[in-house]
Formats: structure tokens, C-alpha cells, sequence
């Protein structure tokens, strides 16, 4: 008897075995031992992001609730990688990210690596599901400088790309940014992020940031906490801001007639960064607005309807 039931009981861990990852789309690998989890059970995790629903352009909030405690936690996602802090009031791991203009539509997966408390590691796989967005088109038109610059002009903008290349080549996988982002100005927006532009009929490029409306003066906020990574003029961009939130997020302020920072400073969410202006390639008085993660731009304006802790 002891040995039929013996047979019986393995035959149901067999069957419950095969069938569990038939529960779910995701993957759970786990590695060693961990706290609450035997070597080889799958165990489940929560993964929840913002928006709901996806689509090229999009910055991403992943909040992550692992089956065990972590004491780091990290992930690949598009090719990038995904730095994640812990929010002890909701139990969860929080991570930035994004998804690029360029990105097709098509299902990508996230991948999740944590390291416990005995510094064994736990592996997950997550397919999300990425939908197309819609962008529209419209021709401007600007000094001819801007789209046929003189030998002088062109050297002036490759100075500029060397310098914009150091910026952006920094990299911070701390968190600086704390609780929700805001607007930098409360104002109409005039031109949405994604458009694609036609300047004087010739030159063509993509919208890469968000523009309000604003006349020259008006005080600029800094979208979050974060440090001074530029503070000056640029020949498109005119007099520029760069703010580095960690986890690879950056904002960027453009065309203001006034800086009110220094490079290296740090800066409290809300904190007056300089005034609007129209200096650099702008056909008038504006805020150009910019969010900017591992190197690829996404939409600001979703930004601040997105809940972080």
C-alpha cells in the first residue's frame, strides 16, 4: 500500500510539473536556493507597467513584486538595460524605461535578473505586447541658416555634437528622481512630440520632444530632482538644460532666453531652471521639452501621468 501511494504521489508531482508553465505566458527560472523557495519551483511573480497599453515612443514605469526578498534587481528590455529601486511601502521594485520611435510593433520580452539575500540569483521572462503609434507631419519654415549653415555654422554644430556625445554618454544607475514628474511649465502645447517635420522644403527630422507655448520669460521648472549635467547655448538647441534623473533618464530644456543653473548642481523637483525664449533653431518663443532614456527620445507628455513612489 505505502509503495502504490508512493508511486501515486510522484505520478501527481509529475503531472503538476509538466502542466505549470502552461499557467502563463512567462518564464521563471530560478537558481540555488532562495529564501522561501525550493531549488527548481517556479513560484510567481507580479509585474505591472505604465501605460496599460504600449506603443513606440512611450516611457514605461515597470513595477515589479519578485516571489522572494531581493537585494538587487535589474533587467533587459529592447536591448537596454533597466535599473530598478525598491519601494519599501509597496513591497515592489520600480524601473524606468522605454520604447523607441523605430521599435516595430510586436511582442518583446523582459527580461528580469535579481540577486537574494544569500546572493543567489532568480531569472524571470515577461513578453509584453508593443502596439504602433500614430504621428502626424507638418512644414516649417526657419532662417536658411538653420537648414543650409555657412562653413563657420557647420563647424560651430560639430563642436555642438561633440559636446552633446559627452553628455550623453553619461551614464547613472542610481536613482536621483523621487516621486511623480511634472510639467516644467503649465501652458498650451503647440507641437506634439513625434511629428514629423519638413524644414523649408528640404530638411526632414522627427519631433523629439514636446513644445508649450509660452512667451520669452516665462520661469522653466525642473521636471524632477536630478543634477545639471549642461547649462548653455547650443547652436540648434540655443541656451540648454540637460537634467540627469538616474536610471538613464534625462530632461532637456531648449531655446530658453535664461539659464538659472550651473553644471554639476543639484536640483529639487520644481526647482526654477531658467526662463523661455526662442534662441537656437525656433520660429518663435517656446519651451522645447525633451525626455531622453539610454540614448533614445520618448514622449514627455505621458510623463507626469505616470505613478511612482
Amino acid at each position: 500500500m505505502l509503495s502504490s501511494a508512493n508511486h501515486r504521489c510522484r505520478l501527481l508531482l509529475a503531472i503538476v510539473s509538466v502542466a505549470m508553465p502552461l499557467l502563463g505566458t512567462a518564464e521563471t527560472r530560478i537558481t540555488g536556493a532562495t529564501a522561501g523557495a525550493k531549488k527548481g519551483v517556479a513560484k510567481p511573480w507580479a509585474i505591472r507597467w505604465q501605460p496599460a497599453q504600449l506603443v513606440n515612443g512611450a516611457p514605461i514605469v515597470f513595477d515589479v513584486a519578485p516571489p522572494v526578498r531581493l537585494t538587487e534587481l535589474s533587467a533587459k528590455w529592447l536591448g537596454h538595460q533597466v535599473w530598478f529601486s525598491y519601494d519599501a511601502a509597496s513591497k515592489a521594485w520600480y524601473g524606468i524605461a522605454g520604447v523607441s520611435l523605430e521599435t516595430r510593433p510586436g511582442t518583446y520580452a523582459l527580461d528580469l535578473i535579481g540577486t537574494t539575500s544569500r546572493a543567489t540569483q532568480i531569472s524571470f521572462t515577461r513578453k509584453i505586447l508593443v502596439r504602433a503609434a500614430k504621428y502626424p507631419s507638418i512644414k516649417v519654415t526657419v532662417a536658411k541658416r538653420f537648414t543650409e549653415p555657412s562653413k563657420a555654422q557647420l563647424e560651430r554644430i560639430h563642436q555642438d555634437t561633440t559636446v552633446k556625445q559627452d553628455v550623453f554618454q553619461h551614464t547613472n544607475s542610481d536613482r536621483e528622481w523621487t516621486g511623480k514628474f511634472l510639467a516644467p511649465v503649465v501652458a498650451p502645447v503647440s507641437d506634439a512630440f513625434g511629428t514629423r517635420r519638413t524644414f523649408n522644403g528640404k530638411v526632414q527630422s522627427m519631433h523629439q520632444g514636446l513644445d508649450y507655448g509660452v512667451p520669452t520669460g516665462t520661469p522653466i521648472s525642473a521636471a524632477n530632482a536630478g543634477i545639471v549635467l549642461l547649462a548653455g547655448p547650443l547652436y540648434f538647441e540655443g541656451n540648454c538644460v540637460v537634467l540627469d534623473h538616474g536610471q538613464g533618464l534625462l530632461t532637456l530644456y531648449l531655446h530658453l532666453s535664461e539659464i538659472k543653473v550651473k553644471q554639476g548642481e543639484r536640483l529639487a523637483a520644481g526647482q526654477q531652471i531658467g526662463r523661455s525664449g526662442g534662441t537656437g533653431r525656433a520660429t518663435g518663443p517656446h519651451l522645447h521639452f525633451a525626455l531622453r532614456w539610454q540614448g533614445v527620445y520618448l514622449n514627455p507628455a505621458t510623463l507626469p501621468t505616470l505613478k511612482l513612489p
